[in-house]
């Protein structure tokens, strides 16, 4: 069930599936959590707050809008919430005040590294798996992504008609995700 696209999810757990809640928590919570704290640069608060969002989350699912995509719309909701949750409480007074509009977030050198070598290691299997694709997949990659052409284009260069480069793009791409995804899971 992890494996399921977000309007999916999101969709079962707005009927009240209390796996599609656990799977949403879980995936989201790390992201949340280390969005938060950027935010109210305090452990405690955050935590508090993430909770009270996912329990907000929950028992407002009856209410909640359909989605595609949960990201953006738990990153901006879990901002305003803990926004407002540090403003108005009074013993978080040295925090209040917060612009909604304007957050300043720290990076730390270790996450900056961190992400670089995330890139690095991620630029290295993406050349590796683009290299080991077919032929034509190849091609269409590079005239997409390397020339910026759009299928209509990529068809004339190569002298196929647009479904052909459409499709072909689609098998790439999908191949490409799926290949990474499985070396993320096997790295993490």
């Amino acid at each position: 069930m992890s494996d399921l696209s977000d309007e999916i999810l999101w969709s079962s757990l707005k009927e009240g599936n209390l796996k599609s809640f656990s799977i949403l928590f879980k995936k989201f919570y790390p992201l949340l959590y280390n969005y938060g704290l950027k935010i109210s640069k305090d452990e405690a608060i955050t935590e508090d707050a993430l909770q009270d969002f996912f329990i907000y989350v929950y028992e407002h699912k009856e209410n909640l809008s359909d989605l595609k995509s949960i990201a953006p719309y738990l990153f901006s909701s879990f901002r305003r919430f803990i926004i407002k949750k540090i403003n108005k409480n009074k013993k978080y007074s040295f925090l209040r005040n917060l612009d909604s509009n304007i957050i300043d977030i720290n990076f730390t050198p270790e996450e900056l590294i961190t992400h670089q070598e995330s890139i690095t290691f991620r630029n290295k299997n993406l050349i590796k798996l683009i290299n080991q694709l077919p032929k034509r997949q190849k091609e269409v990659i590079y005239l997409k992504f390397n020339c910026n052409f759009g299928a209509k284009e990529i068809a004339e260069t190569m002298e196929i008609n647009y479904q052909s480069v459409i499709n072909t793009l689609h098998k790439a791409i999908k191949y490409l995700r799926e290949e990474i995804a499985i070396i993320q899971l096997l790295n993490s």
